[in-house]
């Protein structure tokens, strides 16, 4: 791989010389950075930085960037999609502003089982066009990793169908691609009356399954009123466990549902959504490992309330912010955009929102040594910006294609 050097950086942001996992509470709203910077790529990885006037002279012999008057920022790590789907639901859009809440909408059979509807009826093939078409997307607006989950399957070939998309992105992009299995996303509407014999399938055949295809890392249930219990939720995450996956949980998205609890219970990765997060849910989450992930796209596109981010970040607690990016919900993957939500909705600073989006979300999925910071090491996966005042112009200009240039690997992509 060629040799990148950028230049006359105006500001090179979230840079670490010792890198941590994530950041907490107060140190959330604070961003190590550089001014008039310099920032060397090599094979692919980050292999120095600092102030402008440190330049070693045999780094001229490589490509050279003039970055004067732009940030510099680590790619936007997006820690929960759906962006594999068929189709799309523009037609629940309308009944939302008509009035229908989601749970009325999914009552009806629309929702999650409208989109496995589509699913089941589009092919593999077709499947991997549409979302490559969204993987472009992403990587244009300054993602560089991203988690994909399955749960528009919902019986065992479908859900399969969707993990092989996924791993095909994985083989054909040049950012890393996570994959999740969510067969617990809903109940199909042949075992409305027998949730537990559903259960029961997801445990017994697509799990199985989905490990000798060796087709995801994490497993992850919509813990929640109306779809699954802390019961089944149990009973899957031990199953998955067994076959080495780790948990990512939906979690009270719509009611105090014990979700949170859970996954941290079981050492989850990440719990996500969490709208209704109270003292008990804040005390659970204090001392684990599990990274509390608000989906702010999802909230704002719904008319929900917001989780109570200032709260936990009062709390001490980290904080990651991912697009959800899905057809029914948040039919985004702007992360950008989930940076403005995060400053006008949630009340975090753009300090905080930035971290929530790079190195908090980089390791919501397992890729904080890889992503998340510009640091000696890690994969250059950055974007420069076009010239801007400050990096507090980025989610206050919420609407602005402010990217320049994506770097992905050490290559301009």
């Amino acid at each position: 791989m060629a040799k990148l050097l950028l230049e006359n950086i105006k500001s090179l942001i979230q840079v670490e010389d010792h890198p941590v996992s994530w950041v907490a509470g107060k140190e959330m709203d604070a961003l190590k950075t550089i001014d008039d910077a310099f920032l060397f790529v090599n094979d692919g990885r980050i292999a120095d930085f600092g102030p402008s006037g440190s330049i070693k002279p045999e780094y001229r012999n490589a490509e050279i960037i003039d970055a004067t008057g732009k940030l510099v920022l680590p790619s936007f790590c997006d820690s929960h999609t759906h962006l594999v789907y068929a189709g799309s639901r523009e037609l629940e859009y309308v009944d939302k502003i008509k009035g229908l809440s989601y749970e009325e909408i999914a009552k009806r059979g629309g929702g999650i089982l409208n989109s496995a509807l589509l699913l089941h009826n589009t092919s593999e093939d077709e499947l991997f066009r549409q979302s490559s078409e969204r993987i472009r997307e992403i990587i244009r607006m300054g993602t560089g990793a991203v988690e994909i989950k399955s749960g528009y399957g919902l019986n065992t070939e479908d859900e399969l169908k969707m993990l092989r998309v996924i791993r095909r992105l994985d083989e054909s992009f040049p950012i890393p691609i996570k994959a999740t299995f969510l067969g617990a996303h809903a109940v199909p509407a042949e075992y409305k009356k027998n949730r537990k014999a559903y259960v029961d399938l997801v445990i017994n055949e697509m799990l199985p399954a989905v490990a000798y295809e060796d087709l995801a890392e994490y497993v992850d249930v919509f813990c929640d009123r109306g779809f699954f219990t802390v019961e089944d939720t149990e009973r899957i995450l031990m199953a998955a466990m067994k076959i080495g996956l780790r948990p990512k949980i939906h979690a009270n998205e719509l009611d105090y549902s014990g979700g949170i609890q859970t996954g941290v219970k079981y050492n989850a990765l990440s719990v996500d959504h969490l709208e209704y997060t109270g003292d008990d849910e804040i005390k659970a989450l204090l001392g684990s490992e599990t990274m509390p992930t608000l989906l702010p796209g999802a909230s704002f596109f719904l008319g929900m309330i917001n989780p109570p981010a200032r709260k936990m970040l009062d709390a001490g607690l980290p904080l990651a912010l991912a697009s959800d990016f899905n057809p029914g919900s948040s039919p985004s993957g702007n992360m950008k955009m989930i940076m403005s939500f995060g400053c006008v909705d949630l009340r975090m600073t753009p300090e905080e929102v930035i971290n929530a989006v790079t190195i908090n979300t980089a390791y919501a999925m397992g890729l904080e040594e890889e992503v998340g910071s510009i640091c000696k090491g890690k994969r250059a996966n950055f974007f420069i910006t076009k010239e801007v005042p400050n990096v507090q112009f980025l989610p206050y200009a919420y609407g602005s294609d402010l990217i320049d240039t994506v770097v992905l690997n050490g290559e301009i992509i």
